[in-house]
């Protein structure tokens, strides 16, 4: 997964909050960058046709964007899995963070061959609190 690849999934979880575009200054804070930082990346990826953005009214996703912003979401959601599941990583939710930019499509899907991942993967991702809510009972059950 790469930078950009971060930020759709970023914008995405950010309309899914505000169940509307997402505000340039939401997306760095989300992502822990500055706001030039993020108008930057929102620039290059409107420049791809991954995403609208209208200046005072934000940032839209568009059908494509949704796709890859929904399959880096995957992506995460798989080396989460993999960390906690087959590694047994404590901490394993800031470790994906820092893996997420580094992990490529085909370590991914050899990754999901070993984790046991729901079927309704992205969808149990709570973009509020940030977590894949079928985590949660496996973490309980662990302590």
């Amino acid at each position: 997964m790469n930078t950009g690849d971060q930020y759709l999934k970023a914008i995405y979880l950010i309309q899914q909050l505000e169940d509307g575009p997402a505000s340039t200054g939401a997306i760095a804070d989300r992502l822990d960058v500055s706001p030039a930082s993020a108008n930057e990346m929102v620039g290059k990826l409107e420049d791809q046709g991954l995403l609208e953005h209208e200046k005072y009214k934000g940032v839209d996703l568009t059908d494509e964007g949704i796709r890859q912003a929904r399959d880096a979401l995957e992506t995460y959601c798989i080396i989460e899995r993999f960390l906690l599941q087959v590694l047994e990583v404590e901490d394993f939710r800031a470790e994906a963070r820092t893996l997420e930019s580094v992990i490529d499509e085909t370590v991914a899907e050899r990754l999901d061959t070993i984790v046991d991942r729901n079927d309704h993967c992205p969808d149990c991702f709570d973009p509020e609190s940030d977590v894949c809510e079928c985590l949660e009972p496996e973490i309980e059950a662990s302590d």
